[in-house]
């Protein structure tokens, strides 16, 4: 009988662990659905260490890095800009190290800012990776030698695997389901567990929920967009609806998002067009209208530059039907 892989969920300082539990949860029901153990799931951490885990339960790992498995899951940690990014590395450097050290035999997994861990330990270097879509400019200029593929939910090679977003232990665990089953059972689990299905696609419009803003400035000027029409979203207007100047109202989104004001707006004012795409029936011409775009042709260039989909194709692939 093959033996299971022996996969290491990682915890460290700052780490979100919800989506190792969920990782853990779902390769449990595809041993059960697969009738063997094809898994093994272990917490493992470069130190002693206890997280908190869901409703303030303790977490102790149960193995130390190195760590002499099959592959280790590395999860992201809360980051709401690229300074928290800066100050979780920083923080983190001596976990940097000891990934940077760990032996080729184990894979190397991770899912949203934690993919800036394993970049900052040369493990993606001249490899296909992706990540959450707000940390691409960062690691474009940081990480030149790693091939980035920012468009993709998740990028699977021989020994590593990528994904974006919060939720990107789904991709992963699904890529390794219906590889070791088939694409039948991972749809069975999905089914019986309602996971939500992960589809690919732009990831462009996460974390601009305004719940997920990280400053007041950032959700002042989110519910200043929602409220006014696109074609009259100018710095002008919007600095004085803030009450500062322009400048200091793109010194400030720059400092927070890493985009410009002009890219960061355009985003807000599309996430609602997405959402009405998503979840009402209306046609694009009518969206256009009731956002107050200049043109339809103009929302269509706009939203089809930033996820690289016409309205109609975001539609198929993303409504709620």
């Amino acid at each position: 009988m093959v033996a299971p892989l022996r996969i290491g969920l990682l915890l460290y300082p700052g780490c979100m662990p919800a989506g190792l539990f969920a990782f853990a949860d779902l390769l449990h029901a595809a041993n059960r659905r697969g009738g063997r153990r094809l898994y093994e799931t272990t917490f493992v951490s470069a130190q002693p260490w206890t997280a908190t885990g869901p409703h303030g339960t303790p977490v102790r790992a149960q193995d130390r890095l190195p760590f002499a498995g099959d592959a280790l899951l590395v999860p992201g940690f809360w980051a709401e800009s690229q300074a928290d990014v800066e100050a979780a590395l920083s923080a983190n450097a001596d976990l940097v190290a000891t990934l940077r050290r760990l032996g080729r035999r184990c894979q190397l997994w991770s899912y949203c800012a934690g993919v800036s861990l394993l970049a900052a330990a040369g493990r993606l270097d001249g490899r296909r990776a992706t990540a959450t879509w707000w940390l691409a400019d960062a690691l474009r200029r940081r990480h030149p030698r790693v091939h980035w593929a920012f468009g993709q939910d998740c990028v699977a090679g021989e020994r590593t695997m990528t994904a974006s977003g919060t939720n990107g232990h789904l991709p992963i665990a699904q890529a390794l389901i219906e590889r070791d089953l088939d694409a039948e059972a991972f749809l069975d689990l999905t089914r019986l567990m309602v996971l939500p299905r992960p589809t690919p696609g732009h990831d462009a419009f996460e974390q601009l929920a305004l719940i997920e803003q990280g400053s007041d400035c950032l959700r002042d000027l989110h519910r200043v967009v929602e409220r006014l029409p696109a074609s009259r979203l100018t710095a002008s207007a919007l600095a004085m609806a803030l009450g500062m100047s322009s400048r200091t109202l793109a010194r400030r989104v720059r400092s927070e998002t890493g985009l410009s004001l002009a890219a960061h707006v355009r985003r807000l004012k599309l996430r609602q067009v997405s959402d009405r795409l998503v979840l009402t029936s209306e046609p694009a011409s009518a969206i256009s209208a009731a956002l107050g775009f200049s043109s339809e042709s103009n929302m269509r260039r706009a939203f089809k530059a930033v996820t690289g989909m016409t309205p109609g194709d975001y539609r198929r692939r993303h409504g709620r039907r």
